[in-house]
């Protein structure tokens, strides 16, 4: 080989194990399931997955439009498992990413309040690229609550992209959220671009 071959060999090599650096850096700080990929996605006939759909999403182009995704299903339907995996595939991409229990965020928002946090916190959530609030809206929110919850939706909307699980139909969200407006605010930010339940993934317009 010549010398620039073997120099272009090293400079391959390096910007590699940089990337590679990166990406395992991304996936410690993402807090996701370790197992939850998009290879490991069960698209088995009884679960009525739509392979094409949910591989088009892994793709990540919902992640540069900042659009936002939102996969409603019972207890045990693997709707944590395929949030993480699609926030996976989006790491993979040169994406950020971070995980979330909605219920735990909300208690970790009370006290960042309390001990003056509360600004720091809501700006580093706002700059993650993909952000996953799993368990969304599992109990009724109070009207602190659901003003915290437009804020983190709100910092996000057009800039960065949203993966929210939930038990709860989407039906019921407004209920659960409480002040109307608030409600109002809240669902149509989430539902204005991607939509998934817990037996298919259809885009929205």
């Amino acid at each position: 080989l010549s010398f620039d071959d073997r120099l272009a060999m090293l400079v391959d090599r390096e910007v590699t194990a940089r990337e590679d650096r990166r990406q395992q850096r991304y996936l410690k700080s993402a807090k996701l399931r370790a197992d939850a990929v998009i290879e490991g996605v069960d698209f088995a006939p009884r679960r009525g997955l739509d392979r094409s759909q949910i591989l088009g999403l892994a793709e990540g182009t919902w992640v540069r439009n900042h659009h936002q995704v939102s996969i409603v299903g019972a207890t045990g339907t693997g709707k944590t498992f395929l949030a993480c995996a699609l926030a996976n595939a989006a790491i993979r991409r040169g994406h950020t990413a971070l995980y979330l229990r909605f219920p735990r965020m909300l208690d970790e928002l009370a006290i960042a309040r309390a001990d003056g946090r509360f600004g720091r916190l809501m700006a580093s959530w706002a700059r993650v690229d993909v952000l996953i609030l799993d368990d969304f809206l599992l109990r009724p929110l109070t009207a602190d609550q659901a003003a915290d919850t437009l804020e983190i939706i709100e910092d996000r909307a057009g800039l960065r992209s949203t993966i929210v699980t939930s038990q709860l139909p989407i039906a019921n969200w407004h209920e659960a959220l409480g002040e109307p407006t608030l409600a109002d605010a809240v669902v149509d930010r989430l539902l204005k671009a991607c939509t998934a339940s817990s037996s298919t993934v259809t885009p929205c317009a």
